[in-house]
């Protein structure tokens, strides 16, 4: 398949992919670095349960749920509160799996969460064709994913992209609805992984407008600089793999077979 065929060649690291897999690997770092720092978004229900297989179960009862909204939805298909409950429930079971990264120490979404994210978007989009005011806590919920999303190891530069700004756009409805610091600070950061520069200094002078004390709206502006100083990184890696991704569509034009003649390849 050309998609399993591309993930291959994402992890062939001779030559000049060598280059294209070091950026990719700094971009994630980038993406998950400002994920450890957010604390707004979905709860996870895997850290409600005590073991995998009761997160599995607890998924396969949501996706179950879900299933039947969509049966129903069949017949409604325009249903407002229906799709919003199809988002939120795939939502919460892509939550359910997740697993913990032994290396960092960080929740990662499973494969099969990442698909049930796919789900909740495609919902929510449905979802904003009918909706005049959307959901502010059911946007907080699908720019987390979109941001979860944009993390996906494998992902071709124009989906995180994508993702990213999927992200920010959401979190614009969420923050517009309900203004808070945390809201608008999460705004920030997303505007700046967007490439946003202005938005996202609009949005961080907003959070800090909010702030009550001084040493607030210190630590509010501190943090704010370093997010946007990533996300001026961010912008410097994605113009560096796709100038090496560049290189390498040519490197395949004058050798077809690329790289699937060898090994250094990853298996899921």
């Amino acid at each position: 398949m050309a998609e399993s065929g591309e993930r291959r060649m994402l992890f062939d690291i001779r030559g000049r992919r060598k280059h294209v897999v070091r950026v990719v690997y700094a971009i994630l770092a980038l993406l998950m670095g400002a994920s450890l720092f957010l604390v707004v978004g979905p709860f996870n229900v895997g850290n409600l349960i005590n073991s995998g297989s009761s997160a599995n179960s607890a998924a396969k009862v949501l996706d179950e749920q879900a299933e039947r909204i969509e049966r129903k939805l069949i017949r409604k298909p325009n249903d407002e509160a229906l799709l919003l409950s199809l988002t939120r429930t795939r939502v919460a079971a892509a939550n359910a799996l997740t697993e913990v990264n032994p290396e960092t120490g960080a929740t990662v979404t499973t494969v099969e969460g990442q698909e049930e994210l796919l789900r909740a978007t495609e919902a929510w989009n449905r979802y904003l064709k009918q909706a005049d005011e959307p959901s502010a806590s059911a946007a907080l919920l699908v720019a987390r994913s979109y941001f979860s999303l944009a993390e996906t190891p494998g992902s071709k530069l124009e989906a995180t992209i994508r993702d990213v700004a999927k992200a920010a756009e959401t979190q614009q409805i969420a923050a517009e609805a309900q203004p808070t610091i945390n809201s608008l600070t999460t705004l920030a950061i997303y505007q700046y992984y967007a490439g946003n520069f202005a938005a996202g200094d609009k949005a961080a002078k907003q959070a800090e407008a909010k702030a009550g004390a001084k040493a607030e709206k210190k630590e509010i502006s501190t943090q704010m600089a370093e997010f946007r100083k990533r996300g001026k990184e961010f912008e410097k890696q994605k113009k560096e793999i796709a100038k090496a991704e560049k290189g390498q569509s040519k490197e395949r034009l004058e050798s077809p077979f690329g790289g699937l003649g060898g090994g250094g390849s990853v298996g899921e």
